[in-house]
Parts: C-alpha cells; sequence; structure tokens
C-alpha cells in the first residue's frame, strides 16, 4: 500500500526475522505470547512503523512492516529488540534466569525486502526511462 507523506510517497516492506539467545522457547503460553505482541505493537507506534503481519513463536519473531524511507532499517531492528528486551524483563523478571547472561534476543536478525514487483521488471521500466523522456532518441 502506498504510503504519503508531506516530503515523500513510498512503498517500503520489509520481513523481520530474530530469535531468542541460543533459541531458547520462551514464549510458550498464551499470556507470553499476547505479551509479547503488544509490545511490539507499541514499539511500532512510537518509532513510525506499521506492521501488517506478526507472529511470536516460541524462539523467535517474524513482522512484516512497513517504515518511512528516512529511517534506518538497522534503528528499526534496535528500537524492536532492545524495547522489547527491557519491557519483557519488567513484566516477566523470571525469564531472564532461562537465559544466557539474561540477553533475551540472539545479536543477529534477517531482514528482507519485500516488493510488488520484481527486480527484473523494475530494471526493464528504468530502462525504458531514457527512451520515453528523449522521444525515441539514442541513448547517449
Amino acid at each position: 500500500m502506498i504510503k504519503y507523506e508531506r516530503t515523500n510517497v513510498y512503498d517500503f516492506n520489509f520481513h523481520l526475522v530474530w530469535v531468542t539467545k541460543y533459541r531458547k522457547p520462551i514464549f510458550t503460553t498464551e499470556e507470553r505470547i499476547t505479551a509479547m505482541k503488544s509490545i511490539l505493537v507499541e514499539i511500532a507506534k512510537r518509532n513510525s512503523v506499521e506492521i501488517a503481519n506478526m507472529e511470536v513463536l516460541p524462539d523467535h519473531i517474524h513482522l512484516m512492516i512497513s517504515f518511512p524511507p528516512k529511517l534506518a532499517p538497522s534503528s528499526i531492528v534496535k528500537a524492536f529488540k532492545g524495547g522489547s528486551a527491557k519491557q519483557w524483563f519488567i513484566q516477566f523478571p523470571e525469564t531472564k534466569q532461562l537465559l544466557w547472561n539474561g540477553h533475551l534476543w540472539s545479536p543477529s536478525f534477517f531482514m528482507s525486502t519485500l516488493g510488488n514487483v520484481s527486480k527484473e521488471a523494475v530494471s526493464q521500466y528504468i530502462d525504458s526511462q531514457l527512451d520515453q523522456y528523449n522521444g525515441g532518441r539514442p541513448r547517449r
């Protein structure tokens, strides 16, 4: 879905995945899953992130998100992981002892872009622009 802001228009979507430290199953009850989902929704609101889809599994998180292009993907990941760990341990301090050195998340993550068109289609579109602009005159 195209989003309109004062200085830009964008369709900027990502799939973000991260895991608990050593893939330890932490989100094992409905209460814990619901709590983590609420934490992530609050973080998204504070950081201008739209969550299109979310799943909290026992040892990892999947998000489909969109955010303004002025924000760096790494800062969004940091906000989600750092903010959620802090809030999690306030709500569930007993889980800290289940984790190595009390860290909720592994330091790594996976993020990929999502699009409505393929790389090939965008490349062909870009290649066709000079021809259209020049009225069919040869390329430089």
